[in-house]
């Protein structure tokens, strides 16, 4: 896992897809480039349970009441995350997403080998939003609820995803 270029980014609510207000999007790239067979037990080790190996949906879409870290185990991807308006990403084997809850994602492209692991904080049940209109408020309700994980998927309690995801600090009002 040496060497990962890792990337913050924040994704606002477009109206339709939610995002986060409080937590970027960390994208840990080239993390298991030497070991991206290995995804799955090192998301296991971690606490990030209840995994599955597929592919990505070709639609806008994200879980209100869940975290989520997806690791591309072979092939690449380009995935739009944030919505519409958000932004495209080429993943390929060993890279790492971690997509707090609310973070629209979809496939754009693919290899036809592409293949990812994802899995949820402790294992946690995930649904499926897609933006409608009468998702809201309670899909909001449900993002604000969604616990901090206890662990990275990667590095486990000392992660980098443990200081970019620390608790928010009320330090005042923001403009």
């Amino acid at each position: 896992m040496n060497g990962a270029e890792i990337k913050t980014i924040f994704f606002k609510d477009d109206g339709v897809i939610p995002g986060n207000p409080n937590l970027p999007v960390i994208l840990y790239l080239g993390s298991l480039k030497d070991e991206p067979e290995e995804t799955e037990a090192i998301f296991n080790r971690n606490g990030w349970l209840n995994s599955w190996t597929n592919g990505v949906f070709d639609y806008h879409h994200y879980h209100s009441n869940a975290h989520e870290v997806l690791g591309v185990i072979r092939g690449s991807a380009v995935l739009q995350l944030g919505g519409e308006h958000g932004q495209k990403f080429e993943l390929t084997a060993g890279d790492v997403a971690v997509l707090p809850a609310g973070t629209g994602h979809k496939r754009c492209s693919a290899s036809k080998d592409f293949r990812v692991v994802g899995a949820y904080p402790d294992g946690m049940d995930y649904n499926l939003c897609t933006g409608k209109p009468g998702e809201r408020p309670k899909v909001l309700e449900d993002i604000a609820r969604v616990p901090l994980p206890n662990t990275d998927p990667l590095y486990g309690a000392a992660g980098p995803l443990m200081s970019a995801w620390k608790p928010q600090q009320q330090t005042g009002s923001h403009a």
